[in-house]
C-alpha cells in the first residue's frame, strides 16, 4: 500500500457504481481516515429540498452545488486535521472541476468508478436504494464517458469484488494524484 497521509480522496461515478461500498471498505484500509459521503448533505435539509431531475431546475443545482460545497469543506478539515478524507459522491461532466477545485487539501487524489452499464442495471435491481427514477443507467453512463474529464484514475470494477477494486486503487493511487492546477474543461 502506498504511503498515504492526510490527503483528500475524491471517489466518483454513476449511481449504483459501488461508490459507497468502496469509498467505506476505501477508507477502512488507511490507517487514519474519515468517509464523507456527499449525500448526507442532501438528506440533512428537512424541509425545502429540490430533487436533481433532468430537467435541472435551478434551485435544485443549487442546492446540489451547496452540498459540494460542504463535501469539500469537511474534508479539507478533516486533513487538516491528520486524516485521509474520502470523498464519496456522484460529480460528473463539468461539474468536476469545479468541485476538485473547491478542495484545498493538497495531495488530492480522484478515483472514477466506472463499470459497465449492464453491471450497474444489475446492482441497482439487487439493492433497497433506487436512484435512477426519471434517469437511466445508460444516459448516467453517457455523461460520464462521454462529458467527464479524463483525469485522475478510471476504474472499470464490473467483474471485481469490492477487496480487489480497493486492492487496485491502493495499487495505482499514485495514478489518481493530481496537479495543483487542472485543465479547464
Amino acid at each position: 500500500m502506498p504511503a498515504i497521509g492526510p490527503a483528500v480522496v475524491v471517489l466518483t461515478g454513476i449511481m449504483a457504481a459501488g461508490k459507497s461500498t468502496v469509498a467505506q471498505a476505501l477508507a477502512a484500509r488507511l490507517p487514519r481516515s474519515a468517509h464523507v459521503r456527499g449525500d448526507v448533505f442532501r438528506r440533512m435539509v428537512v424541509c425545502g429540498r429540490r430533487e436533481m431531475t433532468p430537467e435541472m431546475a435551478p434551485e435544485a443545482v443549487e442546492q446540489l452545488w451547496l452540498r459540494y460545497r460542504l463535501s469539500a469543506r469537511v474534508a479539507d478539515e478533516y486533513a487538516s486535521h491528520g486524516f485521509t478524507a474520502v470523498v464519496q459522491d456522484i460529480i460528473l461532466g463539468a461539474d468536476l472541476v469545479p468541485y476538485l477545485s473547491l478542495v484545498a487539501t493538497r495531495p488530492r487524489y480522484l478515483v472514477v468508478l466506472a463499470p459497465g452499464t449492464e453491471a450497474v442495471a444489475a446492482r441497482e435491481r439487487d439493492r433497497d436504494k433506487k436512484g435512477y427514477g426519471d434517469w437511466s443507467v445508460e444516459a448516467f453512463d453517457r455523461e460520464l464517458r462521454l462529458r467527464t474529464p479524463r483525469i485522475g484514475l478510471w476504474w472499470d470494477s464490473t467483474a471485481e469484488t469490492v477487496e480487489q477494486t480497493v486492492d487496485g486503487i491502493l495499487r495505482r493511487l499514485p495514478e489518481a494524484a493530481l496537479p495543483d492546477e487542472l485543465p479547464i474543461g
